[in-house]
């Protein structure tokens, strides 16, 4: 099969990472590169020892000819703009975690991608990581009986990000960064029911007093001083099925580092990490830890590996925009839910 050509937009930390996977992954060829910051390029062109096609500006490099898809690892508040711009050209997408800053823009983007025709995914690590994807196999086999209840949580003690400033204004927030995973990951093995409803709580307590940020870092006032999102949020999301999720994630707190899905079922229960199931055998309770290797490189390979195969052999996506656009409605009514004090009816 010949190679995918890429370009990724963004060669910040996100951008750099997946560019990274992407040169492990026989039927993926990286040849672009964009970003406002030219240094930033300069750096990964060094790195990757090869030339690069550069661009300062996305829509001009979704006009080239010769790049057949793009990765956007840009901040959130700017994958709309660029899906859009990609969608215009005919250029396959995959955006990284959440699709946007708002589910009205989001939905823009569902919609642009899927008038285009265009191969559109989300870059969901946890999702496809070997042990959710483990996980799902049981579910949708039926081995854990109805599942009607999950819950899922994301802490950090002191992990709010103090390198760009996407990350903690309007737009950005921790439960778009962390609880995205948890939430996606767990609605997916879930088997994707569709939410009516969510009542939320959240806030700021740490990032607007400059505390609380990475690595017990102490930034300057000059930046946490513009914080505009959350640093925490959770609550309750009800599915049309009767199904409960509660979901919670924490850039700061005073509490052990953590992420988990834990899922309740008729005939077995399980835990994410470590990976362990719960049975009921005999009279007896039966408790089964699964060891599986934890290799972020390999299960990008496989979320690279099978983009291109749905941009070459016509393969349905397995994670398309639409389901980050659901995704997104979730976090979307928790948050609006935190602010107003009022239950979201969706």
């Amino acid at each position: 099969m010949e190679p995918v050509k890429f370009a990724i937009v963004g060669t910040g930390g996100i951008g750099t990472s997946h560019g990274r996977v992407m040169e492990k992954v026989p039927d993926v060829e990286l040849i672009g590169l964009c970003d406002i910051i030219e240094d930033r390029m300069d750096a990964f062109e060094a790195e990757l020892g090869r030339p690069m096609k550069k661009y300062a500006k996305f829509e001009e490099l979704c006009q080239d000819p010769e790049i057949e898809a793009i990765f956007v690892g840009t901040p959130n508040q700017v994958h709309v703009p660029v899906i859009l711009a990609a969608a215009k050209y005919g250029k396959n997408v995959m955006s990284t975690k959440p699709l946007s800053s708002s589910k009205e823009a989001a939905k823009d983007a569902v919609e642009a991608v899927e008038a285009a025709g265009i191969v559109n995914s989300m870059s969901l690590t946890m999702r496809f990581s070997p042990q959710v994807q483990y996980l799902g196999k049981l579910c949708r086999s039926g081995q854990l009986g109805d599942i009607y209840y999950a819950k899922a949580r994301s802490i950090r003690r002191s992990g709010i990000p103090d390198w760009n400033l996407g990350f903690i204004e309007a737009g950005g927030g921790a439960f778009r960064d962390m609880g995205v995973h948890v939430l996606d990951a767990s609605w997916w093995l879930l088997g994707q029911p569709k939410p009516v409803s969510v009542s939320g709580v959240g806030g700021a307590k740490f990032g607007p007093i400059g505390k609380g940020y990475w690595d017990f870092r102490q930034p300057d006032k000059d930046y946490w001083g513009q914080y505009d999102s959350d640093d925490y949020a959770g609550g309750v999301i009800r599915f049309e099925n009767g199904t409960g999720l509660i979901c919670e994630s924490f850039w700061a707190s005073h509490q052990a580092p953590e992420v988990q899905v834990e899922l309740f079922g008729t005939e077995g229960g399980a835990k994410l990490q470590p990976l362990t199931l719960y049975k009921t055998v005999d009279g007896a309770p039966q408790d089964t830890t699964v060891e599986m290797a934890n290799d972020r490189i390999n299960y990008g390979q496989t979320i690279f590996g099978h983009f291109a195969d749905c941009v070459r052999n016509g393969t349905p996506e397995a994670a398309p925009l639409r389901h980050g656009l659901i995704v997104q409605t979730m976090m979307e009514a928790m948050l609006e839910s935190a602010a107003t004090g009022k239950e979201v009816v969706l």
